[in-house]
């Protein structure tokens, strides 16, 4: 029969199986301030949306026409980088353009 001795095997690669009380730390939750956009309606669309996410400014573009992406402010203070045709349509896109000079 074949005998599984984990801790041996475990010794023969370098690994000690054991670790000291130390280590342990009383588990956080994540802030969604440090980590933001997180959130399951944040990270897969979903066709039955209710909630939207309030956008304060844009902040500024890379990329030229149909391939740029435009760094949004939230109003909730987080910002994201979102592709042209996430943004096209919105007022605060028209806004960004008008303060750079672009019709």
């Amino acid at each position: 029969s074949y005998k599984l001795d984990l801790p041996s095997r475990l010794r023969q690669r370098g690994v000690h199986p054991v670790f000291h009380s130390s280590y342990l730390r009383i588990h956080v939750p994540n802030d969604d301030r440090l980590f933001p956009g997180r959130m399951e309606t944040q990270v897969a669309e979903f066709k039955e949306l209710e909630s939207e996410w309030a956008i304060d400014k844009v902040l500024m573009h890379s990329g030229r026409r149909a391939d740029s992406t435009f760094q949004i402010l939230w109003k909730s203070g987080d910002t994201t980088w979102l592709p042209y045709d996430r943004v096209a349509e919105l007022g605060v896109l028209k806004d960004y353009f008008t303060l750079l000079g672009i019709e």
